[in-house]
């Protein structure tokens, strides 16, 4: 295994954090490699079409939006 230094968004791996349900920065960042490296395009098409259709129910655009105008994107 590597390091690495490089800069990360605090907000964006805190969420990550509670999404995979980890503790560190080092293990969010693991889980979330492997699970992209694990998916093939096939599979990433189907999981877009299908949070295109299911978000509401997943995520949270109040915290969203509040994330985006914060980070002034």
């Amino acid at each position: 295994m590597s390091k690495t230094l490089i800069d990360i968004d605090e907000a964006a791996l805190a969420f990550a954090q509670r999404q995979l349900g980890t503790r560190t920065k080092r293990d969010t960042i693991n889980r979330a490699l492997t699970i992209a490296a694990s998916i093939s395009a096939d599979d990433r098409a189907r999981a877009l079409r299908w949070l295109q259709e299911n978000a509401e129910d997943f995520l949270d655009f109040d915290f969203l939006e509040e994330e985006e105008e914060r980070s002034g994107r």
